[in-house]
């Protein structure tokens, strides 16, 4: 995997080879038809879990995968005015800029990530069992100085929210979470501009702060 990895080309020729929509794709191996798109179009990479069971949904083998165009960033202009995050998707390396890099890790050059707004607070999924788990939408409320911040998102090994995160007027502060715990982290409330926060799965999110 030295200086490769799955390239969003390699991805889309095989699904339409499968003759398979992008929304028929995600419901194969449990994400979004947006996660997808994000692949496609090089705004992100599937993450190193998926790898087996997007390959059986293309029909191909992991080595075949594999086999695409070397990941090229193109992304090396100067501008230092707005925070970019990436996630290596091999290892869940986080690296935060507050300008536009070219960010690689475990041999591919990484993709700046792009905030989805959340989904409607109603909003859920099911996963491979049929049991239903919680969208992507976090609950913020005002605990004395600070927002606690929960999501009501499943937490296994496959699938969870990797971190939460605070961009604030005069930083940046980020919580590490794992699988098996819960899925919630306080931020001081003074100087706090946005509450992201990013799923293995379907990327990052941008929650809404209560007003």
């Amino acid at each position: 995997m030295a200086n490769q990895y799955i390239t969003g080309a390699m991805i889309k020729k095989l699904r339409e080879e499968k003759k398979l929509t992008q929304a028929e794709l995600g419901e194969r191996i449990f994400v979004t038809d947006k996660a997808i798109s994000k692949w496609e179009t090089g705004r992100g990479y599937p993450d190193v879990s998926l790898i087996e069971s997007l390959a059986k949904a293309l029909g191909v083998s992991v080595i075949e995968l594999f086999a695409g165009e070397g990941v090229v960033n193109t992304n090396k202009s100067a501008n230092m005015a707005k925070l970019k995050l990436y996630v290596c998707p091999i290892c869940g390396n986080i690296i935060q800029s507050t300008g536009e890099i070219v960010a690689s890790c475990c041999g591919i050059t990484l993709p700046a990530l792009e905030a989805e707004p959340e989904e409607s607070e109603c909003a859920d999924d099911s996963d491979a069992t049929g049991k239903t788990v919680a969208g992507h939408h976090a609950k913020i409320e005002h605990v004395e100085d600070e927002f606690y911040v929960s999501i009501p998102h499943e937490m296994t090994r496959e699938h969870y929210i990797s971190f939460i995160a605070a961009v604030r007027s005069d930083g940046f502060e980020i919580r590490k979470l794992y699988p098996e715990q819960e899925a919630e982290a306080c931020f001081k409330i003074s100087g706090t501009k946005e509450i992201l926060y990013y799923c293995n799965r379907d990327g990052l999110f941008k929650a809404k702060l209560p007003l």
